[in-house]
């Protein structure tokens, strides 16, 4: 799999010295950074504004909030992939109220392969998001593009008194003649008449 030699970070939010102790092996140093132990949800909400993190496991109930708000909060507009372990009798309930935001429930008890597997697809997950991150990174890096070389047309109409058909023509080739980008070719004409507006 691509994703086999990335790192990933992660929050560990548990109270329970047992379900760490049952955990901290399976995220092996190769796979995952060492990850980070809260035991509230005060600490992860502190922990999640000092760092981001691929994945926040959280171990449910912590001494101060059942952790569904956080969970859901993590996920929300964010990359990060959460998985939330409650008990048997308030999984269906959980999980209707997270499913939502994209929150995997887990119903305690659980098994290490079971664990396991949910760390896969938690990876599988992140790393979809990953590449939305980039192509949202790509297409709004295009449409800064189109600005500044709309920008640079208007103002090759206005001060060189160009049409915009030849004005768009002149920075495409101006690209090609000289290897560069429409957007810098764009830079250096908004440069060169900026002190005109």
């Amino acid at each position: 799999m691509i994703f086999e030699s990335r790192s990933y970070r992660v929050l560990l939010v548990s109270s329970s010295e047992k379900f760490n102790g049952a955990i901290l092996p399976l995220l092996d140093a190769g796979r995952y950074d060492p990850p980070v132990q809260v035991s509230s949800i005060a600490a992860a909400k502190r922990a999640a504004l000092e760092s981001s993190y691929d994945f926040i496991i959280i171990n449910a109930p912590l001494p101060d909030d059942l952790g569904v708000k956080f969970a859901t909060d993590m996920c929300a507009g964010k990359s990060t992939v959460c998985l939330l372990l409650v008990k048997a009798e308030l999984f269906d309930e959980t999980r209707s109220k997270v499913e939502e935001y994209g929150v995997f429930t887990l119903s305690k008890p659980t098994s290490a392969s079971m664990m396991e597997q949910s760390l896969l697809w938690m990876a599988a997950v992140r790393e979809r998001l990953r590449r939305m991150e980039k192509k949202t990174v790509s297409i709004e890096d295009k449409m800064e593009e189109i600005r500044l070389v709309n920008r640079a047309k208007w103002l090759l109409i206005e001060h060189v008194k160009m049409t915009e058909p030849d004005a768009h023509r002149y920075i495409e080739k101006q690209a090609m003649d000289l290897c560069v980008s429409k957007r810098e070719v764009a830079n250096d004409i908004i440069h060169t008449y900026q002190h005109h507006i």
